[in-house]
């Protein structure tokens, strides 16, 4: 049963990704203009942002294996009824789905350190495995469910995933118990994470990276069909690449990040392709589909790497899970900007050269941050004179 957290995973963004592809179709029936296509977009990052830091009060009071298996109920929930519930219940049923997978992308991670202590960054890439396989299966699923039903039954379906997980992990669900918090270093209360240097360098690192991986998966597909003419089929195949490498990336990275001397290497070099496929998509568009798979290997490498530093600095599940909270908390409402921002320099530029510059800069600056984030080389232990290291007379120092 500790295996199926995985599966937990797997659920936790197809209701997201499917959106992407089907935003023209979805704007063409609901009257949507690309500022307020991307306004949907950002609904859910929205909501990570405004639930994510309660997601610790609800696992104290429920236990973390409760909340989870409530958050799978809620989500299967919205997930119909933001397809079937009219015009308003696209915008509440968005805003619900991404409250209900803030709790998910906070606890799941706590619960691998928890249980696979001993293989935190390996643990973590299997993680990130499942989040891009789900996601990359939604996105290249969406338009074929779609050219055979409507665009609503193929974002509600995933709330069949959500459910059939539920019942999956319904064992773990009645052995959940509540957490506290643990006092370390000596009996002294643990400095909150709010007041921590570091935190804040994780946070940033996670909102940037989650800025550009929404960004593109909102509307990469869009570029495409606007700018090279493709179908929404082949963009759909393009964004399911994009999605797929990350599962690659997700795999390679932890072997930079299995301790805390290499992490400042993981972050650089997991960032560093991001920024390469954003000017490739603005100087050579053409190649997109060689931009798709570089961003992709970059984005599936920097999740990991976002949240193997969040586990590595909580030095308790309590701390842990409140840093989870912060890092996507502040995290995913920066990334809310992105879609949003993308979306109106689109509409009032009439194209997408100004959205990839600003993004590439962004882009740049989480490489910064990464080497930033990464926990310098411990410094060599000074040694305090004792008789033994001075000729037998500590006053012969």
């Amino acid at each position: 049963m500790t295996a199926s957290v995985f599966l937990v995973a797997l659920s936790l963004r197809p209701a997201l990704t499917a959106v992407g592809p089907l935003l023209p179709q979805i704007g063409l029936d609901e009257n949507l203009g690309e500022a307020a296509q991307g306004a949907l977009g950002a609904l859910p990052l929205v909501a990570f942002g405004l639930a994510s830091p309660l997601v610790h009060l609800a696992s104290r009071r429920l236990g973390m294996e409760r909340a989870v298996f409530v958050s799978l109920l809620v989500l299967a929930a919205a997930s119909v009824a933001r397809s079937y519930t009219g015009h308003v219940g696209l915008w509440i049923g968005t805003i619900v789905i991404g409250a209900a997978i803030a709790v998910g992308n906070v606890l799941v991670p706590v619960l691998i350190k928890r249980d696979y202590a001993a293989h935190v960054s390996r643990a973590t890439g299997v993680y990130t495995a499942f989040i891009t396989g789900g996601a990359a299966l939604a996105s290249v699923l969406a338009v074929p469910i779609a050219n055979l039903a409507d665009w609503r039954l193929s974002l509600a379906v995933w709330g069949g995933l959500a459910l059939v997980v539920a019942l999956v992990r319904l064992p773990a669900h009645s052995n959940s118990g509540p957490i506290a918090p643990v006092v370390v270093d000596g009996g002294d209360p643990p400095v909150s994470v709010w007041r921590q240097p570091m935190a804040w360098l994780v946070t940033f690192y996670m909102g940037l990276q989650s800025t550009s991986f929404y960004l593109l998966v909102n509307w990469l597909p869009t570029i495409e069909i606007t700018t090279g003419g493709v179908s929404e089929s082949t963009a759909g195949i393009h964004l399911f690449l994009f999605q797929g490498f990350g599962l690659v990336g997700g795999l390679t990275i932890p072997r930079l990040m299995k301790n805390p001397v290499s992490q400042r290497a993981g972050a650089v070099v997991a960032s560093t392709p991001i920024v390469i496929a954003l000017l490739g998509l603005l100087l050579v568009p053409d190649l997109v589909i060689v931009w798709a798979v570089i961003a992709g290997l970059g984005q599936g490498a920097a999740l990991v790497a976002a949240l193997t530093l969040i586990s590595y600095r909580g030095r308790s599940p309590h701390e842990t899970t409140q840093l989870s909270g912060m890092a996507q908390s502040v995290g995913y409402l920066l990334a809310a900007t992105g879609p949003v921002i993308a979306g109106y320099l689109a509409e009032h530029t009439g194209g997408w050269t100004a959205t990839l510059v600003v993004f590439s800069c962004l882009a740049a600056v989480q490489v910064i941050v990464g080497f930033a984030a990464g926990p310098r080389p411990p410094r060599p232990p000074v040694l305090t004179p004792t008789a033994a290291t001075c000729g037998g007379s500590r006053s012969s120092c």
